[in-house]
């Protein structure tokens, strides 16, 4: 029987290997020498292939005649008609004659074999080489982009925790190779190419993400980014906002989609080109009643992109994007709580606001057939709300007494430039950037009582509650400047040797001071001591970092990349009273490694694999520790627990089962598997019991599939997903474009 089975599985492949032909070559460009990215389109089948860094591009078909256009990335058109009897190669040249792209290729099916890419080696003023990157193509991905549902987005990059607070994807919760989730601020959270969360330094949390309606791509480069975009442990999540039509001097998408739990949401885009002008514009609407009991929101976004090309090597743009909601939470759950009911709330006077102003302009310049600098200027403008009632336990009633009020204001700008040149050296190619970055914040914080009301009262009351024990007000001025430089070595055709290094001052301050109220039982002040806080910390220190890729075939890339990496003590470290915990007096800093090293290929597009092992090295990892107060009772301090060690194994495998099954090109089928397996410990610490044990709420192991099934221009797909998950939520989306 098996015998059997194993002739059938070669028969199979065998038929299937000689069915198909290959069409590849290489595309130049006769005016360029740094080349640009190609995609190429079939008439009717839409999205073939793209090329590499070196303008190489393969794909297989079942047709014998083909109508191909190659485009280049801006917008320079070459059409081919050719004909297939075997295996061919099809060189392609563009001239400097641009032409204008036909209705027939913009109107051809784009949807890409694969919903991950991966990022080129230079890409504008960036390198990437030997760096495991993964790139979510969010316009061809069949996730709930209404609803930003972040389970099936990320669903194929590997190595994600992922934590769901509402089911509107508002706030974005990813963590990678076991860093916390929350808020993602473990990763360096970018809006094409700048920094979005309130403070890269002091408060790295993203509350803004943007909506998945209005993204072109998500970027992620892993672990070891800190040479090139900061000092962080889980690496770079940059967002990119889809461009203006090319073509078109309007262009008008509205999206509307209603869904379970009273859910609406409205996504409206204006776009165009109009000579040397382009723009690109939407507003974002959100509302619903969440899956849980109190957990109602309202969001409105606004995005604006207004671009000018100067000239044919130099461009200049700005974007500004608003943000504006208001949140419901619902209170966290016990294990007992969560195993009655999961969908329980003891929580229905907790509110959070947010009110968030981005801006940024933007310089890039071609300055020569080699050369590309940008400068970029970006700022934010914020606030944040929560107004609630908390305890160290969460099964606890709410009293219906005042409530604990928090805010922040964050008001920070920043300035980064980049130059990158492509030289050459002992006859070998060589590529060199350097850049700099300069970041001041000016934030503040407070906390005290707010009113006993249920409603979003952001205001506080302390002439009702002036006896109030959580009081605290503080003031965060920090200031960076970093400088940071890379080159690309490519030894030869195979293998590249990117050595790297960043310069980082950080300052990081705090002035304010905090209430420490003491009542007896009766309710009287034996104590109110105003004690006043003030702590500059200043570091200076180098991080180094290099990377390397071999490339003995197409199909096949191995690739290592290992850099140092540095997290500095946020405000919520040191300054925000929490009932459910303290905060050591000697908390410090964390710093530490990361190592990666995969293989990673497209096997003649059946295939996409990435699989790697991982090595993240922590020293002074903060965390939970239980200690006894002065009087004998347990509770848990945020310090330096100690130092520690994650590793494990990531993968990757979509299979394109139409190729398999050799389904005619109308039709589309592609099944993943995305699995980790993940182990931690400590390795070294000062507290008793430490040493040896595991990290908390680190994943050991996580597995993802899906499978995407398509005919024309009708796309479905499924996602694994918790067996916990009770709620059924369904949707209906409709949307118009002009």
């Amino acid at each position: 029987m098996r015998s059997t089975v194993f002739n059938f599985f070669l028969l199979f492949n065998c038929y299937f290997l000689f069915a198909q032909n290959k069409v590849s070559g290489n595309v130049r460009f006769e005016d360029k020498i740094n080349q640009s990215k190609v995609s190429v389109y079939d008439n009717g089948k839409g999205f073939l292939a793209e090329t590499d860094e070196k303008g190489f591009y393969s794909f297989l078909t079942l047709k014998k005649e083909l109508h191909l256009y190659f485009v280049s990335e801006s917008g320079e058109l070459v059409e081919k008609k050719i004909s297939i009897e075997k295996d061919m190669t099809l060189e392609v040249v563009f001239t400097p004659k641009i032409q204008v792209l036909s209705e027939v290729v913009l109107n051809a099916k784009k949807t890409k074999v694969f919903e991950l890419k991966r990022l080129k080696d230079v890409e504008g003023t960036t390198i990437n080489a030997g760096r495991k990157t993964e790139v979510v193509l969010v316009e061809q991905s069949m996730a709930n982009l209404a609803s930003n549902n972040s389970r099936q987005i990320y669903s194929q990059v590997s190595g994600l925790n992922i934590y769901e607070n509402d089911d509107a994807g508002i706030q974005l919760h990813i963590g990678g190779r076991g860093l916390d989730p929350n808020r993602t601020s473990n990763f360096n959270t970018r809006q094409n190419g700048y920094d979005i969360s309130p403070d890269v330094l002091g408060y790295p949390e993203s509350y803004y993400t943007p909506p998945a309606e209005a993204l072109k791509e998500i970027q992620i480069i892993r672990g070891a980014s800190s040479l090139q975009y900061g000092t962080q442990f889980g690496g770079l999540i940059n967002f990119v906002i889809k461009s203006p039509n090319p073509t078109k001097p309007l262009e008008l998408i509205s999206r509307n989609t209603i869904g379970s739990n009273n859910l609406f949401t409205n996504f409206t885009s204006l776009s165009g080109t109009k000579g040397k002008f382009s723009y690109y514009t939407f507003f974002n609407f959100k509302k619903g009643d969440g899956f849980r009991d109190n957990s109602e929101f309202n969001s409105k976004n606004m995005f604006l992109y207004l671009g000018y090309q100067l000239t044919d090597k130099t461009s200049i743009s700005t974007e500004f994007t608003y943000l504006k909601y208001l949140a419901q939470q619902a209170g966290g759950l016990s294990d007992d709580m969560f195993s009655k009911d999961p969908l329980q709330s003891n929580r229905s006077r907790n509110w959070f606001g947010l009110d968030w102003f981005l801006y940024n302009l933007k310089l890039k310049s071609k300055l020569g057939d080699h050369t590309n600098f940008s400068f970029s200027f970006f700022g934010l403008n914020a606030k944040r709300n929560s107004l609630g009632y908390r305890s160290n336990r969460v099964s606890q009633i709410d009293p219906m007494a005042e409530r604990d009020f928090i805010s922040g204001s964050f008001n920070n700008f920043g300035a980064e430039a980049r130059l990158l040149t492509k030289y050459t050296f002992l006859n070998l190619n060589s590529t060199f950037l350097v850049g700099s970055k300069f970041y001041k914040s000016n934030n503040s914080g407070e906390q005290g009582p707010g009113s006993n009301d249920s409603d979003a009262n952001f205001s506080y009351a302390y002439s009702e509650y002036p006896n109030y024990s959580n009081q605290s007000k503080y003031t965060y001025p920090n200031l960076n400047y970093s400088v940071f430089t890379e080159n690309i070595f490519y030894l030869n055709d195979k293998i590249s040797l990117t050595p790297g290094i960043r310069f980082e001052f950080i300052q990081t301050e705090s002035d304010g001071f905090y209430k420490k109220i003491n009542v007896d039982a009766a309710g009287n002040v034996i104590l109110n001591e105003s004690i006043t806080d003030q702590e500059i910390r200043k570091r200076s220190f180098a991080l180094f970092g290099v990377g390397a890729s071999y490339k003995p075939f197409t199909a096949i890339e191995v690739y290592f990349n290992a850099s140092e990496n540095y997290r500095s003590v946020t405000f919520a470290d040191i300054s925000i009273f929490n009932p459910a915990y303290s905060i050591s007096p000697n908390i410090s800093d964390e710093s530490g490694s990361t190592i990666d090293l995969g293989v990673r290929g497209d096997i003649s597009q059946l295939i996409s694999y990435d699989v790697n092992v991982f090595n993240l090295n922590y020293n002074n990892r903060i965390g939970f520790v239980q200690k006894a107060d002065a009087f004998g009772r347990v509770k848990s301090e945020r310090g330096n627990v100690g130092d520690a060690a994650i590793y494990g194994i990531e993968s990757l495998v979509d299979v394109d089962l139409r190729r398999v099954f050799l389904m005619s090109e109308s039709f589309s089928l592609n099944t993943f598997v995305n699995t980790s397996f993940i182990t931690s410990e400590y390795t070294a610490s000062q507290v008793p019991g430490i040493r040896g044990k595991k990290i908390e709420f680190v994943p050991e192991k996580n597995l993802k599939t899906g499978v995407r099934f398509g005919y024309n221009n009708f796309d479905a797909s499924t996602f694994n997903t918790p067996i916990y998950q009770v709620n059924l939520r369904m949707l209906l989306t409709l949307q118009l474009e002009i």
